[in-house]
């Protein structure tokens, strides 16, 4: 193999290993839901504990909050990025969640114009229009008139992909703050958000109130919490390695594993609809990573941790 080779399978590894973790988070948010403890806690208890190991590790890292008010907007895009993606992948279909949420590239062409002043282009455009068309194709229902959002879940996976659009456009604002002051800020969204979300949803029935676990889901929260610092802290590594095109191919294994896994435990149902506006959604993504100049990944999506 050679050099150039070798220098790039790392990296692309890495990137392989936070997608894995995001495509198969559905499940222990599920099971944690099942123990009796709704996502929106989880979320917020994951996030404390990444939260805390980020400050030991790097004391420092908050000393980058000074003079960057953008910083705060980081942190309410991630964290409602996070109370989004978790809460639909646990109570909806996942594949159906996954596609949804990966209307990200569509969201990005809206928001980059205002944001990064960066003017859409025709194929940025098109692009657009293929994947509101799969959208379009994904919640189209027979015997309705108008292909909209119908449920919880196709809402929090629209919201949360807003959200994750929005964030990634945060984080290119803000390349220059420590990258480890950009990642306590994502953290501490996740925190917030999610637990200000569980207390409006406790109020109004809408989520369960916070309970005791036993110890198994206890351990289990804290591996998924390890796993989520480790796929960022993965993808830190790749995408600062790779190009960007690349970077944000790769990261579409995500939308595989979420299905093979969803499929293989009978957590989603692959109907002609979600097969046929899936593929449009996952073409205009693919296409979008393609279309990336090649720097590296100043550009690149991040993940929704």
């Amino acid at each position: 193999m050679a050099a150039p080779e070798r220098g790039r399978l790392a990296p692309a590894l890495a990137l392989v290993a936070n997608a894995f973790v995001w495509g198969i988070s559905w499940w222990p948010f599920r099971e944690l839901q099942s123990a009796g403890l709704h996502p929106l806690w989880a979320t917020a208890f994951i996030y404390i504990v990444s939260l805390v190991l980020l400050s030991i590790a790097r004391p420092h890292a908050w000393r980058g909050f000074a003079g960057q008010p953008q910083l705060w907007l980081l942190m309410l895009a991630a964290g409602m990025t996070n109370v989004g993606f978790n809460w639909a992948v646990t109570v909806g279909d996942v594949v159906r969640v996954v596609l949804l949420f990966y209307l990200m590239p569509a969201w990005s062409v809206l928001l980059a114009w205002p944001l990064l002043g960066e003017r859409p282009t025709a194929a940025d455009l098109l692009r657009l229009v293929l994947a509101l068309a799969g959208v379009v194709v994904i919640l189209h229902v027979p015997g309705t008139a108008l292909p909209v959002p119908r449920t919880l879940p196709d809402l929090l996976a629209l919201a949360g992909g807003f959200s994750f659009a929005l964030t990634n456009i945060l984080l290119r604002r803000l390349h220059v703050v420590p990258p480890e002051t950009r990642v306590g800020a994502m953290f501490a969204g996740g925190t917030i958000a999610a637990a200000a979300a569980g207390v409006i949803g406790w109020s109004q029935g809408v989520a369960s109130a916070p309970q005791l676990l036993p110890p198994t889901a206890i351990g289990l929260a804290v591996l998924l919490s390890l796993g989520f610092l480790a796929g960022n802290t993965c993808l830190q590594f790749g995408a600062s390695r790779l190009p960007a095109q690349t970077t944000a191919l790769v990261m579409l294994c995500e939308v595989l594993f979420a299905s093979v896994s969803a499929v293989v435990l009978g957590a989603a149902e692959l109907s002609s609809n979600v097969w046929a506006g899936g593929a449009l959604v996952v073409a205009a993504a693919a296409w979008s990573a393609w279309d990336t100049p090649g720097s590296p990944a100043a550009a690149a999506p991040q993940s929704a941790a």
